[in-house]
């Protein structure tokens, strides 16, 4: 099995990124969490909600990866929680941060925020994409993940992903 995560600042491309790679190389997804743990709130959400989410994501990767061999593909990652936390809240759980240096992936996708920023009452951060491309790169680096970013319109980010995808003792840290 291959485990690759789809990570990046907010309407970077992650989820049609993901939907493209499910189709093109038959893989299968882990779903953001958030989105729908969010979307199901009466309330603003709270600094607890982030382990909840990071939790649950784990549980969702560990029953897919569990139950089907081939290529997984996830969108999002307890690192994007981690980051999520730090830049709202200033600290993180020490859940959240052991998982985002001890799971296992084999690849990274860091998606650049090159688009035009899409509006959804979940997102927050339409001015500060850019410097947060600079957080999770950052953060890749120091935990020594291995990552390519993915830049462009969605058909050269496919077909580099694809790439990056095919074989995996050719991947590098960019």
């Amino acid at each position: 099995m291959l485990k690759i995560a789809v990570v990046g600042p907010e309407s970077s491309g992650k989820t049609t990124l993901c939907e493209a790679l499910m189709l093109h190389l038959r893989a299968w997804m882990v779903s953001e969490v958030a989105r729908e743990f969010l979307g199901e709130l009466d309330r603003p959400y709270v600094e607890a909600d982030l382990l909840a989410i990071a939790k649950a994501q784990a549980e969702n990767e560990d029953m897919v990866t569990g139950e089907f061999s081939g290529l997984v593909v996830c969108d999002t990652d307890v690192i994007t929680v981690r980051i999520w936390s730090e830049e709202k809240y200033g600290r993180c759980d020490p859940w959240i941060m052991q998982q985002s240096e001890e799971r296992h992936y084999d690849l990274w996708l860091l998606c650049k925020p090159d688009m035009p920023w899409q509006a959804d009452p979940l997102r927050e951060n339409p001015h500060d994409r850019d410097r947060l491309f600079g957080v999770y790169e950052g953060m890749l680096k120091w935990l020594e993940k291995p990552y390519v970013i993915m830049q462009g319109d969605r058909e050269h980010r496919l077909a580099d992903a694809s790439k990056a995808i095919a074989d995996p003792l050719r991947q590098r840290k960019v």
